[in-house]
């Protein structure tokens, strides 16, 4: 079975998760962030996928509706929710008492193991090479990885390994740099083993899956770690979401997440094609339908339905779905979320590195 654990913690994306929770940030013209995970499980033969709502789940509800875009609205097995259990004699305070209180979930499904995954990850990864590294290993739990390319701001957690993949060492890092190994937040586990794991480590105190069950007592397992090479984004700020919007504009990166034989699947809607008018130019951009071109878009990606007004330009952006940039409007360097309107000849400029960011519904 398959376990999506949207209770992020330590995000600091405070502007665009003020009425969503980090998951289901568009992403890409028509994507939400946990599309990448659900994907790669369904496409991994998993039809049996749990998701552990956050507090305010609304977005991801709307957004995942009964799983039928991941064919995953079933009979038997398919989606299931998971909703975040609290009281007021014990608040919740990490996301490891909500998996205790659904422990039922896992007892009632005869899968042989639990893949869980973070659903703030960006990646195409074929599950069942994971599957068989764990079975030849014989380890207790197997931890996915990537080699960071350069150095990361961010709370992460890195893993020392000796040469045949076993586990020496696991910290939590503010930093990481270059050639370090990072972990990407999915594990691999018999369900048997997950069960016992989490019901211990709750019971004697621990508040953090992570943490509490995994990175201060990783002695006591044999744990494996297993590398994915590809494409790897983690969106736990506003910069590592915007560097990886840009991202996709180089067509290798595109290429790897979207055009091979694994699709990334997201909700289905339907509208007509991008129209570029006779006064329209545009460059190195991803453009998703229902948009009206009429001005300059330039290493931008444009959500559903944006229009872009005659003699506006567009650089460097973001711009999510049913926002109005209106005739000689100039952006560059800005995140625009939906809805906005950015009324005739303003000019808005962000940062390369810190982009100015627009809420919700605003008009400018």
């Amino acid at each position: 079975m398959g376990i999506i654990n949207l209770q992020e913690e330590n995000s600091f994306i405070r502007e665009l998760t003020e009425r969503r929770n980090v998951e289901s940030i568009p992403f890409a013209g028509r994507y939400r962030l946990i599309d990448f995970a659900l994907s790669c499980m369904v496409n991994s033969g998993i039809i049996n996928v749990g998701v552990m709502l956050p507090n305010n789940p609304r977005s991801v509800l709307d957004h995942l509706r009964s799983g039928k875009d991941w064919d995953l609205a079933r009979r038997h097995e398919g989606l299931f929710y998971l909703p975040a259990v609290e009281d007021d004699d014990t608040p919740c305070r990490g996301d490891l008492k909500n998996f205790y209180d659904n422990l039922d979930f896992f007892e009632h499904h005869n899968q042989q193991y639990v893949l869980l995954a973070n659903g703030s990850y960006i990646y195409n990864m074929d599950f069942n090479e994971l599957l068989r590294f764990h079975q030849n290993t014989g380890a207790d739990l197997t931890i996915v990885y990537h080699t960071a390319a350069d150095t990361q701001e961010g709370r992460s957690i890195v893993l020392e390994t000796a040469e045949n993949g076993l586990v020496e060492d696991m910290a939590v890092r503010n930093t990481v740099y270059d050639g370090t190994k990072v972990s990407m937040g999915i594990f691999l586990v018999s369900r048997r083993f997950f069960i016992d794991m989490v019901r211990d480590s709750f019971e004697h105190g621990g508040e953090s899956l992570m943490l509490d069950t995994l990175v201060r007592r990783f002695k006591d397992y044999n744990i494996y770690a297993y590398e994915h090479d590809g494409y790897v984004a983690h969106v736990d700020s506003t910069t590592a979401y915007y560097k990886a919007n840009m991202d996709i504009l180089q067509p290798e990166v595109w290429e790897e997440l979207f055009m091979g034989s694994n699709s990334i699947y997201t909700k289905v809607k339907d509208a007509v094609p991008v129209q570029y008018k006779d006064t329209a130019e545009v460059d190195n951009s991803l453009l998703a339908n229902g948009c009206v071109v009429r001005g300059k878009v330039e290493n931008s990606i444009l959500f559903r339905g944006v229009n872009v007004g005659k003699n506006a330009t567009i650089k460097n952006s973001i711009i999510m779905q049913k926002c109005d940039i209106q005739d000689g409007a100039l952006i560059e360097n800005v995140i625009c979320d939906k809805n906005v309107v950015i009324t005739k000849e303003k000019w808005l400029k962000g940062a390369p590195n810190y982009p100015l960011i627009v809420k919700k519904n605003v008009v400018i």
